[in-house]
């Protein structure tokens, strides 16, 4: 029988869990408790649910390939459907040129990986970061990480070579111009940008609060790269696979990465990550320098064929931007004063309550709450956790999603009680 007290006795306190229920079975947008409830989820299993739970092309796509091999290893025995994975990878990422990928397990080791890449191709060690910012939770992935509690609070010294930049904001009073001038201080005091190997972000913040970079900051880290032979880091672990309306957030700016990373949603469920970037760039660690045991394991290769076909099958990059026209019109339309801001790309949409001066976190936290009580799952994030982010299947039926809506409604009315 499953219970939260034979999980605390057999897991250790780091391995927190949000929900007092466990899963029995997933379809779709609902998730089928143990217990008899029913969930709508809103979480996306932390945004890697885009095409939804089981999807029946994704679901038929892994049967057909555990039934021929389930591991190899590829940089042992390769296989062709890791290299038609990479072709299409290839063709569909926003950089010019020649471009090459890679592929991972999780999202974290394809930033770890990245990292790497750009220090065997510029020779220097220093990376750039930002404030809000997450990356992942191994020690270079933290160190990268632009927050401090939970993630890396307890584990001690991180790798050294990164700094922070401040990320704009308009509800910390973060403009482009202060966080420009963050980054020309880093220049001056702690690193020279002849030492810089690359420059990472998000292009919407994920755990940071789906804070979205602004055009023309976008452009200005791409010339301070160009003038100092800096690689730009596009990291779109949460944002790409048409969460933002386009398969990658990336396309909704004129200017261009060097490289990408790419995870969560990328294959529907099942266990994948990937790095992509110009070719010259990929290919400088020599041979063998990049892989792992598990790397591009087959069946989340078969997996990420299927959510591409989805994608493109179902038009998710539409529906994608339709449902999030509908979810910001609806947030609007609540006229709660205690909406500091709604934001957004396409489904990539979150509203924040309170601002950096006086975050309303337990008014957030009232709202995931009672969400929580009628069987609705939402998850906070952003500096504060004072940000309630939208994380639900692409493919959710316009009737449980507004009924989802009606749900947010009351808990932001019953959150004022």
């Amino acid at each position: 029988m499953n219970s939260l007290e034979k999980l605390r006795n057999a897991l250790p306190n780091g391995a927190a869990v949000m929900c007092d229920w466990f899963a029995e079975s997933a379809q779709n947008a609902v998730i089928k408790t143990t217990d008899g409830r029913e969930f709508t989820d809103f979480a996306g299993g932390i945004g890697v649910l885009n095409t939804g739970h089981m999807h029946p092309k994704v679901v038929a796509a892994v049967e057909a390939q555990l039934k021929k091999f389930s591991h190899t290893a590829f940089q042992v025995v390769p296989y062709g459907s890791y290299v038609e994975l990479a072709e299409r990878i290839n063709a569909l990422v926003p950089i010019s040129g020649k471009v090459k990928s890679q592929f991972f397990s999780s999202g974290a080791e394809a930033v770890e990986n990245a990292v790497k890449i750009a220090r065997a191709y510029t020779k220097r060690d220093g990376i750039i970061a930002f404030g809000g910012a997450f990356h992942g939770r191994t020690l270079m992935t933290l160190a990268l990480t632009g927050k401090v509690q939970p993630y890396a609070a307890d584990f001690g010294a991180m790798p050294t070579g990164v700094y922070h930049a401040l990320y704009p904001s308009k509800t910390q009073d973060v403009s482009v111009e202060e966080a420009l001038k963050s980054i020309k201080r880093i220049f001056k005091s702690d690193i020279a940008p002849t030492d810089v190997a690359a420059i990472i972000l998000e292009p919407v913040q994920g755990e940071g609060g789906f804070n979205v970079c602004p055009p023309e900051f976008m452009r200005a880290l791409r010339a301070i790269c160009d003038e100092h032979g800096i690689v730009l880091i596009a990291d779109e672990v949460q944002s790409g696979f048409a969460r933002t309306g386009k398969l990658f957030a990336m396309e909704h700016y004129d200017v261009q990465a060097d490289i990408m990373t790419m995870a969560k949603s990328m294959a529907g469920g099942f266990v994948l990550s990937g790095v992509s970037g110009r070719a010259e760039i990929m290919d400088a660690p020599r041979p063998g320098g990049l892989g792992g045991t598990y790397a591009g394991n087959p069946l989340g290769v078969a997996a990420s064929l299927a959510v591409l076909d989805v994608i493109e099958e179902e038009k998710l990059l539409q529906r994608s931007q339709q449902l999030g026209e509908r979810l910001t019109t609806f947030l609007k339309g609540l006229n709660a004063p205690e909406i500091s801001d709604i934001r957004g790309l396409g489904s990539m949409v979150a509203v924040e309550f309170g601002d950096d001066e006086n975050p309303r976190t337990e008014f957030a936290a009232k709202v995931k709450n009672y969400a929580m009580a009628n069987n609705l799952l939402l998850l906070t994030c952003g500096v504060h956790g004072n940000v309630i982010r939208f994380l639900y299947p692409l493919t959710i039926e316009d009737e449980r999603f507004d009924r989802a809506l009606e749900i947010i409604k009351q808990g932001v009315e019953a959150a004022r009680s």
